[in-house]
């Protein structure tokens, strides 16, 4: 292979990054070429002194620094090294004959993914590497030329001279190299949650709190991730257009921070962050076969997040754990500009996170089996070999020494103890659900003495449904909350152009594509909310809470453990799956309502199961999404398959509020045991990559 000719291809500065890093290699080559041999004892000496090649596909972040101070690599190596892959593998991964915004058709096997939509580069470095006009730090400023917005690549130079001038690193994520989602503010990239939307500065004023932090620990912010646009659960924006899952590139990457969760499956990234609202750190993560924490909701700031809410949340998204702890350990901590964040005074723990992730057996901890999302009889078949992945993964946590408490298939682990708890801890949400038990007239009034049942239930727990289950626990409602949010947030940046909900309808460009919900409809009917209500669901969030904890400690458990989702990536504008028994495409309520969660890799599957467009069956009733996980699909459906595919699987990992170090441990001895991980095939090394 001639790699001189091929890396003349490259740009000059990284044909200098190849090479540097290129450098032991070479050495070693030399003195494989005739120069005198050491002494057995010798060579063994140096080669326990020698620090292991640095390669960059599955890089760590402990292997980048090594790397840095054996002087294998530099920070501005290692930013040029990403950019060959963004350049090599970031394309459009899609069919779009009438534009970004029309409708799209898949292409097998693409090599492209589009998980990242905006580069922090100048326009003059941009244009040598070849990205167009689109990438751009800033679309509302041209120039892009203050001195004091640094673009990725010189921030790397000036970490790098401050290694070679003190032999330190800047922080505990020198060097290291992230996205974001383009929910989250940065004062030198746009900020649009993935919208196109006519900003007068599409720059916002600062950085989120989070984003200062990872800067301050020495991190490069090289680009903004792709999204569901206005975090909607689509794989699709109007500004960023539509990308596509690393493993098969006709399917979904899952949930609105997928552009996060691909750039790292692909190694575009060492880690990224993203945002959950239901399960999108999680969903995306298990789809990219990565490591996706969901932290507790009072940890981490959401200061700085466009369309803020009390469900939101910021987490890393790495392809290993202890990666995961150490981004975590940075952006962890009371932040006063996000109230919730009062929560974690004195809550976190002594040590830092990553010391809780390199653990190898498990004893002593107990994890309970959450068979209410296990059940093959209340699914269909395409939930059934997810289900016996996780089956086998809850087999190695036995193996690593843990106590499993698991009630077995058709069983539930928190039956007996939800039906002692739930119709106190809900009362009118409870009462309201079963509605045979507790009659109103046409009014709304309680027929009966509501109060008394209630009572009777409390005192004879056999009362309550048999069928509840943790699977009835959805969403409750928070009539406001979207165009509340979203309108703070515009008042806080202070744009000249856009300030509300009714700006961004009248001032943005919406892709229209029947095979995916329609983003302008949203935020029209947004827009229509006229008073903020919040009761419900703040309600539901301490009602959730109390119980979920009241039975893990009646029953000793210290975490929990279910699949992340039953249901493999959809293919791309398919329609979604109807929410049988609760079933939807994750299982999100448990850190939807503030209790950590951590999703590991748990295997891949053999087959899959698709749901396709039918004109002549029957029309569905139920509300299932579209678009690859979106919301209502107008026509009938039915189901092909099964299909040979290889698509990532997950495992959830669920502990206490505050309870990290339990997750990390957990999720580091599996991790070890399992090694469930591997890269996307389609995505490999590129010619001349260290």
């Amino acid at each position: 292979m001639n790699r001189t000719g091929e890396n003349r291809r490259l740009p000059a500065a990284l044909r200098g990054a190849l090479y540097g890093a290129a450098g032991i290699g070479a050495a070693l080559l030399l003195s494989a070429c005739g120069e005198p041999a050491e002494s057995a004892s010798t060579a063994a000496a140096a080669s326990q002194a020698q620090p292991a090649p640095f390669h960059l596909q599955e890089a760590r972040i402990a292997d980048i620094h090594a790397a840095f101070k054996s002087k294998q690599l530099t920070a501005t190596e290692l930013v040029n090294l990403y950019l060959a892959r963004i350049k090599a593998y970031n394309g459009t991964c899609v069919e779009q004959p009438q534009g970004i915004l029309g409708p799209i058709k898949t292409i097998p096997h693409a090599g492209q993914i589009n998980a990242l939509q905006t580069l922090n580069l100048r326009p003059a470095v941009r244009t040598e590497w070849g990205f167009d006009d689109r990438k751009a730090r800033s679309m509302t400023d041209a120039a892009d030329s203050d001195v004091a917005m640094p673009d990725a690549l010189e921030v790397a130079a000036k970490l790098d001279a401050h290694l070679a001038a003190t032999g330190e690193l800047v922080g505990p994520l020198h060097g290291i190299v992230f996205a974001l989602k383009d929910q989250y503010d940065t004062y030198d990239m746009r900020s649009t949650s993935g919208a196109d939307a006519k900003y007068a500065n599409d720059r916002a004023p600062d950085d989120a709190t989070f984003v200062a932090r990872l800067r301050e620990a020495g991190a490069i912010i090289l680009a903004k991730a792709n999204l569901g646009e206005y975090a909607s659960g689509i794989p699709r924006s109007s500004f960023g257009g539509t990308f596509c899952n690393p493993y098969d590139t006709e399917r979904s990457p899952l949930g609105s921070s997928s552009g996060s969760g691909s750039a790292v499956a692909a190694n575009l990234v060492t880690c990224a962050i993203a945002e959950e609202t239901g399960a999108s750190i999680r969903n995306p993560a298990r789809g990219a076969s990565s490591v996706g924490i969901s932290p507790t909701e009072e940890l981490v700031s959401r200061d700085g997040m466009i369309q803020q809410g009390i469900n939101t949340r910021v987490g890393p998204i790495c392809r290993n754990v202890e990666d995961a702890a150490r981004v975590l350990q940075v952006i962890a901590g009371y932040d006063p500009k996000d109230p919730l964040t009062v929560f974690s005074m004195g809550r976190l723990p002594d040590q830092p996170y990553q010391t809780f992730a390199r653990e190898k057996r498990l004893d002593g901890l107990m994890i309970g089996v959450v068979r209410e999302y296990m059940d093959k009889t209340l699914f269909t078949e395409m939930d059934a070999e997810t289900i016996d992945i996780v089956d086998r993964a809850v087999g190695d946590l036995q193996n690593l020494g843990a106590m499993v408490v698991d009630p077995g298939p058709g069983g539930s682990l928190f039956g007996e103890c939800l039906r002692r708890y739930n119709p106190e801890m809900h009362n009118i949400v409870f009462t309201r659900q079963f509605k045979e038990l507790f009659p109103r007239d046409k009014n709304g009034a309680p027929v009966g003495d509501h109060i008394a049942t209630l009572v009777a239930m409390a005192k004879d727990p056999s009362l309550v449904p048999a069928t509840l289950s943790l699977r009835d626990l959805g969403e409750a409602a928070a009539t406001g909350e979207s165009r509340y949010s979203i309108n703070r947030y515009l008042a806080e940046r202070g744009d000249a152009a856009i300030g509300s909900n009714a700006d961004l309808i009248a001032k943005s460009d919406f892709h229209d594509d029947p095979q995916f919900p329609d983003r302008r409809g949203a935020r029209v009917r947004q827009e229509e909310a006229r008073e903020l209500d919040m009761s419900d669901r703040m309600l539901r969030r301490f009602a959730v809470q109390q119980i979920v904890l009241q039975c893990m400690t009646s029953m000793g458990l210290d975490a929990l453990a279910y699949p992340t989702s039953n249901l493999p990536p959809p293919k791309l504008g398919a329609p979604g799956e109807p929410a049988v028994n609760g079933r939807g495409n994750s299982w999100s309520m448990l850190g939807r309502e503030g209790f950590p969660a951590i999703t590991v890799p748990a295997g891949f599957t053999t087959h899959v199961y698709d749901r396709v467009r039918d004109p002549g069956a029957p029309v569905r009733a139920d509300g299932g999404g579209g678009g690859g996980g979106g919301d209502v699909t107008a026509d009938g459906t039915h189901v092909v398959g099964p299909t040979p595919a290889e698509l990532p699987v997950g495992i959830d990992f669920v502990a206490r509020p505050f309870g990290e170090p339990t997750l990390f441990a957990i999720a580091s001895a599996f991790e070890a045991a399992t090694q469930h991980r591997r890269p996307p095939p389609d995505f490999g090394p590129l010619p001349g990559e260290p």
